[in-house]
């Protein structure tokens, strides 16, 4: 929020500020982008812009032609195609991240995952915790059905709206 206030918004009091900075720790400490929060009426987005970041790679010098004499002509075997990305975040099954946080896929470190690539889940059965702000959130599976991916890694900070896993 602006310094400013919009017409019908409130000012901000030292415990919205110590909130902020709170927004602020947590963006740089799990190296996210932005994250929204809403509270008593007050909605705090805190952002910041990440630099870019160059890539510069050595090109391998060219080799000098080689003179070869002609041989018969062959056709090369036929190379497939390589398969498109399939874009998980269209599925009609995706589960997406209510909140911005830290993904854990087990209820603690080393214990078995809640749920695995080809697990058959019912609706209502916990699928990852996301940590936001010292409280662990259980994602729960809104429909039954079987695990097809999970996108997210064990550890992992995750944005707002973000696919995390799918079921079909």
């Amino acid at each position: 929020m602006a310094a400013g206030t919009k017409a019908g918004a409130r000012a901000l009091g030292k415990g919205d500020l110590a909130l902020i900075r709170e927004l602020a720790d947590i963006l740089r400490d799990t190296d996210l982008s932005e994250i929204e929060v809403e509270r008593g009426g007050l909605k705090l987005r805190v952002s910041r812009q990440m630099a870019a970041q160059m890539v510069h790679a050595a090109l391998p010098a060219a080799a000098p032609p080689v003179e070869t004499k002609s041989a018969p002509a062959t056709m090369a075997p036929e190379t497939p195609a390589p398969e498109a990305a399939v874009d998980f975040s269209v599925h009609p099954g995706a589960v997406r991240a209510p909140m911005v946080g830290t993904a854990y896929l087990a209820p603690e470190p080393g214990a078995t995952p809640f749920v695995k690539v080809g697990d058959t889940v019912n609706e209502g059965d916990t699928l990852l915790l996301i940590e936001a702000m010292k409280t662990f959130n259980p994602i729960l599976a809104p429909q039954s059905g079987k695990i097809i991916e999970i996108l997210v890694d064990d550890g992992a900070p995750i944005e707002f709206d973000e696919t995390l896993l799918v079921i079909a």
